[in-house]
């Protein structure tokens, strides 16, 4: 009887596999079977089946993704109540900031389902609730916090960067590097300065220094979209990602500088600098820059020492550490400019001895880990340039004449753009991409927003040649803000992903 019970039981595990499993086993093939996806049961599923599959458990795809953030945002909004209290609770400063921060997240994912750049959805969200009086946005948000995150998100975008830069493409496209870097911006200043004299009544001082604001593009907008067309490898063989990303961050320490000097001039009734300064700090502020990302990055082909098994945790935690002591101790030192040219050059320069010692560009441990955080700092970035922006303070006399005169200065912009990458290798499609990747404006302008207004309050009623010195200021400001809400992103121009 015994041998018959075990050669039926052998029998019934032939017929039924499920019949000798555990528990957990059977419960992992009965759900493995019933999530298969819909691509599986069906090769056109319709809406009911993604849905399905979306919320079956565990949630898959982006709904799950948004699912497993909304968890996050209340246990860290738990946490947060738990260790800072009051500053927790809605109206409180972390509280404001946490729900940007979740708002961006959600309508970027929102927006990247229909092929729009996420930036701009998590940009939305900050000028939406920050124009609603109800919210108290602006009111409840320290601007030396949101000052202080919004470095923090441009320092890691520059590793990214500086790490991405190919150096054979940067030595073969030095010369196209400088002309782009030069040409443009002072183009840009050039024609900013002319047509709002001319158009507007602007003494000239003021036009160029108007124009240097404009003229300076944003790394932040910049080099995500780049990253992101060099990792599916568009652009990689001509060196168009490492020629952009290098060419800008020059392009703003030249604005910075140059819009320094004119600060400088305006302010002369009673300056803090002699003039001799205002017009050396510039090129200064380079040389501290390279300097400094020179002996940090060489520093850095030795500490960690590569046999370390943890030394891809270890090179994040130096690359980080770098890069915030050099934008945030330049500000302190009151050189600004040597910031983002000293990270982004620190990082290039690490890479190239980690690449050496066998790091690759396709397999990069530490790339990974400054990815994980830029999914944090991005929303945070955005979200903050958003609340900067006062739709209200929008005048509507001044918009229309915002407008051309923006349209005339890009387009000079462009046309110049187009003709400084002639001569590197590049075909018309690459040349156009260059072109519209040296429009997007955001950080720098929102950066000065603050002086313009110090301006404007240091100034007073005081008369112009044609109207009161604040009426001036006022517009431009608001010639700013149409150029931060009208200036794309380069993701936008599909010329690049059009090409061989």
């Amino acid at each position: 009887m015994c041998g018959l019970s075990g050669m039926n039981k052998e029998a019934r595990a032939v017929d039924n596999p499920m019949a000798t499993m555990n528990f957990p086993e059977k419960a992992g093939q009965i759900l493995t079977h019933r999530q298969k996806e819909p691509d599986k049961i069906n090769y056109y599923p319709g809406c009911a089946d993604r849905l399905k599959y979306a919320i079956s458990c565990p949630p898959h795809g982006k709904f799950g993704r948004a699912l497993t953030w909304f968890v996050l945002f209340l246990l860290l909004w738990g946490s947060l109540i738990s260790v800072t209290g009051d500053a927790s609770l809605p109206g409180g400063n972390l509280f404001t900031i946490l729900v940007l921060f979740v708002a961006a997240k959600l309508l970027g994912m929102a927006v990247d389902l229909v092929k729009i750049p996420p930036l701009l959805g998590m940009l939305v969200v900050g000028i939406v609730l920050s124009s609603i009086s109800e919210f108290g946005i602006s009111e409840a948000i320290n601007p030396t916090w949101s000052g202080a995150l919004r470095s923090m998100a441009l320092t890691v975008i520059l590793l990214m960067a500086g790490l991405g830069l190919d150096p054979a493409a940067l030595k073969r496209l030095s010369l196209m590097v400088f002309r782009l870097a030069f040409t443009p911006c002072i183009v840009e200043a050039s024609v900013v300065a002319t047509c709002t004299h001319f158009l507007l009544g602007f003494p000239w001082l003021w036009g160029f220094m108007l124009g240097f604001v404009l003229g300076a593009v944003t790394p932040a907008v910049v080099v995500p979209c780049l990253l992101s067309l060099s990792e599916r490898g568009y652009g990689v063989d001509k060196g168009i990602p490492t020629l952009v990303i290098a060419a800008s961050s020059v392009d703003d320490v030249l604005a910075i500088s140059g819009f320094g000097v004119l600060y400088g001039l305006a302010l002369s009734g009673n300056p803090d600098d002699s003039m001799t300064w205002q017009f050396l700090k510039g090129p200064v502020e380079v040389v501290i820059g390279i300097i400094f990302g020179g002996i940090m990055g060489t520093l850095a082909w030795v500490l960690p020492n590569r046999s370390f098994e943890d030394k891809d945790r270890l090179r994040f935690y130096y690359l980080i550490g770098c890069g915030l002591v050099a934008i945030f101790g330049s500000e302190m030192v009151g050189f600004a400019g040597a910031g983002a040219l000293g990270c982004l050059s620190m990082a290039f320069i690490a890479g190239i001895g980690w690449r050496r010692q066998g790091m690759l560009d396709d397999k990069n441990p530490t790339n990974d880990m400054l990815n994980s955080v830029w999914e944090i700092f991005e929303p945070l970035l955005f979200v903050l340039i958003g609340t900067e922006i006062k739709v209200g303070d929008l005048k509507m006399e001044t918009v229309g004449w915002g407008v051309l005169v923006l349209i005339i200065s890009l387009s000079f912009r462009m046309v110049c753009s187009f003709m400084v990458a002639m001569g590197g290798g590049l075909n018309m499609k690459e040349r156009l991409f260059v072109s519209f990747a040296w429009l997007p404006k955001a950080t720098v302008q929102c950066t000065f927003w603050a002086i313009f207004l110090d301006i404007m309050i240091h100034f007073g009623n005081k008369n112009g040649p044609f109207f009161p010195m604040s009426k001036i200021v006022e517009l431009e400001l608001s010639i700013k803000l149409v150029e931060v809400l009208f200036t794309p992103s380069p993701s936008h121009s599909p010329s690049l992903r059009d090409s061989p």
